[in-house]
């Protein structure tokens, strides 16, 4: 199915409740996907129980397993009401789902600790 943008949200979250977010995913014709992670109101990583320092998005595959797909970048600036986070990336793998863990490092290959939120 080259060319096809299929859209996933994030479920609601009991950890941070007040997270929204979207998972963008748009396949070229070389079954390459380019992958946009976008979540607002997002609490800051230290502001959690226990503390963290950054937040993973993780990408469940169809035959490959779970993977570390990078760290949300957050925006929130001196002005902005809202946290803004976001993460763009390609990768060949075909996502079936994506969640996202508060992590002390981003450099992790698994997990380390319980899903902040997770695609529906």
């Amino acid at each position: 199915m080259p060319n096809e943008t299929k859209k996933m949200m994030f479920a609601s979250s009991s950890v941070v409740p007040a997270a929204t977010g979207s998972v963008k995913i748009k396949t070229d014709n070389n079954k390459n996907h380019t992958i946009e992670v976008s979540v607002t109101n997002l609490a800051s990583a230290d502001k959690l129980s226990p503390p963290k320092n950054i937040y993973v998005v993780w990408m469940i595959t169809e035959n490959n397993g779970t993977k570390n797909i990078g760290q949300l970048n957050s925006s929130s600036g001196f002005l902005s009401k809202t946290m803004k986070a976001s993460l763009k990336t390609v990768t060949s793998f075909n996502p079936t789902s994506f969640f996202i863990t508060a992590e002390d490092n981003g450099d992790i290959q698994y997990p380390q600790s319980s899903t902040v939120l997770t695609t529906n």
